[in-house]
Order: C-alpha cells, then structure tokens, then sequence
C-alpha cells in the first residue's frame, strides 16, 4: 500500500527486453536503502517487485500485462521515474491510499504554467470517468493529486513547484503517457451497489 507521496525522481539504467517481460535496472538511492529481495517499490506507480539490488540500484521483473496496461513499456535508459516505497504500518497517510494498480493510460494535453503552479490537462479512458469526480483524488504517475476538474474524456490538476521539481510531472510534455489509478474507494462503493448492497438505517457505505 502506497500513499502517492513521492520520495525521489530515480532513473532506468538499463532494459532487458526478454519474450514476454522486461527487467529494469532502476538508480534510486532513498528506496534502495535497506532493500531486500521481495520488496515492493512503486515505479511511476505501478508497484513492482525488487528481485536484485546493489548499491542505490534495485532490479525489477515486469510482466507483459503490466506492460500492456501501463506506460512502463515506453520507458527507455536514462527515463526519469517516481519512487516510492510502500507506506509502513502506523505512519501517516500523506497522500490518499494508493494500491500501486494501474488503471489505465492517459496522455498529457495541455500544460498552462502562471505565476505559482501550473494546470496540466490529462485525456481520461471512458472506462474511468466515472470514478473521476471534481476534488476528489486520483494517483498520476504514482502522484497523488486533486482533481480541479472533471470532464468524461479529460480532467485537469494543479501542480505547485515542489511537484514540479521532484516528480516526472514537472517534464512530461503534450503527447507524453501517464499511468492513471483512481480511487479506490470509488470502485468498491460501485461494486457494492451493483450487488444490491445498501445501508441499513443509520449506516453509511464508507
């Protein structure tokens, strides 16, 4: 379980393309430290497992339906990625819960810089406009983020310069792909109602 805080902007180092996979070699010096075989760290939000790791580089198995649902695929040596490790029991929820499962894939629209931040438009797939409200939260690129505005096949957020500097948010352009999970809650909610689920008197579903 991750929280969409970002710990720091790692880098690919290497990709071996095997038959129905790759492995990527990742540089991250904070997550790396105490890693070991079998951790989970979330790359551009998509939650992977360490196999190998060395000194402030760990290795990652990524399996063909990742590939597919994911923008990893894309990722090439010296790509820029957001790393976060998971969150541990009693610390703070900083962000919102993020489980490190892709969704789906958007591509950055339109960019709109002013004085203090800057509104960054992103295309959402039909399928997850529905989880997509306006102030509610959704995971870019394994960011953690407030929607400003929802529409059924975008939605916007404001970035502050600290985003802008520590994430891959701040040098994605028009056109760049962007790993999407919405909020969880949200589908549990729809699951339950589909089911016939409702709240007894004086209950609330969440």
């Amino acid at each position: 379980m991750f929280t969409g805080i970002v710990e720091e902007l790692g880098e690919v180092t290497a990709v071996e393309k095997l038959d129905d996979a790759s492995r990527f070699r990742l540089r991250g010096p904070v997550v790396t430290e105490g890693a070991k075989h079998g951790d989970s760290i979330a790359v551009n939000g998509v939650c992977l497992t360490v196999v190998d790791f060395g000194e402030d580089e760990f290795t990652a198995d990524v399996m063909a339906e990742t590939l597919n649902r994911s923008s990893l695929g894309a990722l090439t040596t010296g790509s820029r990625v957001n790393l976060e490790r998971p969150m541990a029991l009693g610390g703070r929820l900083g962000g919102h819960i993020v489980q490190g499962h892709v969704d789906g894939t958007g591509h950055i629209v339109e960019r709109r810089p002013s004085e203090n931040w800057e509104i960054v438009k992103i295309s959402l797939p039909s399928g997850l406009a529905r989880y997509v409200v306006e102030k509610g939260s959704i995971t870019v690129d394994g960011v953690s983020l407030t929607v400003v505005d929802a529409a059924p096949d975008h939605f916007t957020i404001s970035l502050i310069p600290t985003t802008l500097a520590l994430t891959t948010l701040g040098i994605k352009q028009p056109g760049d792909p962007v790993n999407l999970e919405v909020d969880v809650l949200a589908k549990y909610v729809e699951r339950l109602l589909a089911h016939g689920v409702t709240p007894a008197s004086g209950e609330t579903l969440v």
